[in-house]
């Protein structure tokens, strides 16, 4: 049998830590990049440090889903890999199936297929429709079927008219499905039919509390245990090292396109002043700016962003000191999450913050050992 031993020479782990952390994870090609190239340095820092999974945001431009995970898989052995998310409408399910079955057999099981239901918007300027839950249960359990060697006929349901499909007579693939949920009802929902759950960042305590208790009702209300459904917090980590410019774009550029995008449902999450919402989106540079505020505003723009969003709203984010971020991850667990993934930052970024990290980690992941790494099966 290969050794699960971690590796001390090539990509130059510290011998003395021999544990790895399932419970965090992080986003590789965090936000934009023109490089995707860089995820193979990622995923080698990430596997060094120990980290438990690693999580790809696709973007129609040069973060493709399929090629992404396939360059995570081929270069780590232990890392869980996720899709966090893309989603079902882009692909045929038959597609979208081979490729959860061919990263779930090239890993050895280190793949949770992560969906979303994404923008309205850019959808219908596809040409495809908005994503409803129908649609996403009903592709759920076409996933499931077809991982279990099933020949589908003559499907007619809200995913779509499917006169005949299947992969493999003999599959019987484990592979988990995660939703990325926002709103009580997407949490219920998740809860309800979904291996894992992918909250979301600028989440409060509040915000984080309310939505593990409503994962957790949906998973009662369908008779599932509660327990079994993995629930990721996502927490902007930027610590004080990186630069004022980054720093800038990763907590007020970033949390400013979140407001432009669905700023109504982080209100509500967070129980946040509608006023200010209201000021920020009146705003002559917001309403004009074509883009991502994070991904393309120049640092002028970014400091004008920055007078119109509260610091309370930031507030909900791990900055200071590489002992401040570690403390504010470690308090994500007190709040019912079972993983925490540190967004905006490099594993480069994250290293002193793991390291002190694992001098506070909570007893209850220093006895968690797991034979495969995955984002969606619980721990």
């Amino acid at each position: 049998m290969e050794s699960l031993a971690p590796r001390t020479d090539t990509h130059g782990r510290d011998p003395a830590l021999t544990d790895r952390l399932e419970e965090l994870g992080f986003y590789t090609l965090a936000g934009h990049s023109d490089s995707p190239r860089d995820l193979i340095d990622d995923a080698r820092r990430a596997e060094a440090l120990g980290l438990g999974s690693t999580f790809l945001s696709e973007r129609f431009s040069t973060k493709d889903a399929a090629v992404i995970c396939g360059g995570l898989g081929a270069v780590t052995e232990r890392l869980g890999i996720a899709t966090g998310v893309t989603n079902h409408n882009t692909r045929h399910p038959l597609v979208t199936a081979t490729m959860a079955t061919t990263m779930h057999r090239m890993t050895g099981g280190r793949f949770a297929l992560g969906l979303g239901r994404g923008f309205d918007a850019v959808f219908r300027g596809m040409g495809l429709a908005p994503i409803t839950f129908a649609q996403m249960e009903d592709f759920t359990g076409l996933m499931r079927r077809l991982w279990r060697g099933e020949r589908i006929e003559g499907h007619d349901g809200p995913a779509g008219r499917f006169p005949s499909m299947q992969q493999d007579a003999a599959f019987d693939e484990k592979i988990p499905i995660m939703y990325a949920a926002l709103g009580p009802k997407s949490m219920e929902f998740a809860g309800r039919c979904m291996d894992g759950v992918i909250l979301h960042t600028f989440f409060s305590e509040a915000a984080v509390r309310r939505s593990v208790a409503a994962v957790r009702r949906g998973a009662e209300q369908a008779g599932r245990d509660p327990a079994s459904v993995r629930i990721w917090s996502v927490l902007a980590v930027v610590p004080d090292d990186v630069p004022a410019e980054l720093r800038l774009r990763k907590l007020v550029g970033r949390l400013a396109s979140y407001l432009r995008g669905y700023g109504d449902i982080l209100l509500q999450a967070n129980g946040w002043d509608p006023e200010v919402l209201g000021r920020f989106r009146a705003d002559e540079f917001v309403r004009s700016f074509k883009g991502s505020i994070d991904g393309h505003a120049t640092l002028d723009q970014l400091r004008h962003v920055a007078t119109l969003i509260p610091e309370d709203w930031l507030a909900a984010s791990a900055t200071g000191g590489p002992a401040q971020c570690a403390q504010a991850v470690a308090r994500e667990f007190d709040y019912g999450v079972s993983g925490v993934i540190m967004h905006g930052a490099t594993p480069e970024e994250l290293a002193p913050v793991t390291a002190a990290y694992r001098e506070i980690r909570p007893a209850r992941w220093r006895a968690t050992e797991v034979a495969v790494s995955n984002p969606g099966w619980a721990i």
